[in-house]
């Protein structure tokens, strides 16, 4: 996991191409403008997204043993909390993956904690939820802050 978390940071942070995901993500008009290829890009990010889930797939199936379809299930949930909490945008274009390392281990230690108090799975899954639902509210009020920050200091100017 700490593989893939320091080449993503080198992908994201240090390459081109990670500038145009970045790109892509927060203004896709813009990025087509600066000569960017979106769907190009779009589609390099699916397949690589589709080669780490398989890696995650492989991990798991060599954790339990056994090939299950189902065996994965659930942990959509712990992802996109985990992604939001460390600051990744729900509208896309911003956030970093020190960010994501944190809230992905504040996630695994949430639930884990729950595990070990012998929380019911049905609660669990409520309190990731509010949690989700908490750090999304916040990641649009900051965005609407510095919307209405942005239009201020442009109308100083």
């Amino acid at each position: 996991m700490c593989i893939v978390f320091v080449l993503g940071y080198i992908i994201l942070e240090k390459t081109i191409f990670g500038r145009m995901i970045y790109g892509t993500g927060g203004n896709e008009q813009a990025s087509r403008l600066s000569g960017v290829s979106v769907n190009k890009v779009r589609y390099l990010v699916f397949a690589i997204h589709g080669f780490l889930a398989a890696l995650a797939g492989i991990i798991l199936l060599s954790r339990v043993n056994s090939g299950q379809p189902g065996v994965g299930t659930g942990y959509e949930m712990d992802i996109i909390t985990g992604c939001v909490l460390g600051g990744i945008s729900v509208s896309g274009g911003e956030g970093k993956i020190s960010g994501v390392i944190v809230g992905v281990l504040t996630i695994g230690v949430l639930s884990n904690g729950m595990v070990l108090l012998g929380i019911n799975e049905f609660w669990q899954m409520i309190a990731k939820g509010t949690v989700l639902l908490i750090a999304v509210i916040v990641d649009k009020t900051s965005q609407k802050t510095g919307a209405k920050l942005s239009i201020s200091e442009a109308n100083a100017a």
